[in-house]
């Protein structure tokens, strides 16, 4: 798959070698590269990578605005076709940092219900921190 205009070059490339270090057994907690959102449909996703065979399909954390975000794979064309209820497209939230790695996002998504920003270290991610 062509890269998807929502995905910066820059981003599309980091994305590329995050699926192919993945592929070859390396660290797959890395930081999310971008983050995905519909304006009008509360959906979001926190993807780290591109599948280097099948270049449509992403992995990261996906919150369809159900209460149940979870880890898996989306697939890219999908995401371009889509449409919220007012018809906007899927956006790149171009002011998104990461400020950690996927399983901090993951841990805070399953508290809250939805994807929210991490702000430093939680409380919950500090006490286990300091557990020997």
């Amino acid at each position: 798959m062509p890269r998807p205009l929502f995905i910066p070059a820059a981003a599309w490339q980091r994305l590329k070698e995050n699926g192919k270090q993945a592929a070859f057994g390396g660290d797959g907690d890395v930081a999310p590269v971008v983050k995905l959102f519909t304006p009008d449909a509360q959906a979001t996703w926190l993807l780290t990578e591109v599948d280097p065979v099948d270049t449509d399909r992403a992995f990261g954390l996906c919150d369809l605005g159900l209460g149940f975000p979870e880890l898996g794979y989306v697939d890219l064309r999908e995401l371009a076709a889509l449409r919220g209820s007012l018809g906007l497209p899927v956006e790149l939230d171009q002011g998104f940092e990461p400020a950690g790695p996927l399983s901090a996002y993951l841990g805070e998504a399953r508290a809250a219900g939805k994807i929210v920003p991490l702000l430093g270290l939680s409380a919950r991610t500090r006490d286990s921190a300091d557990d020997p």
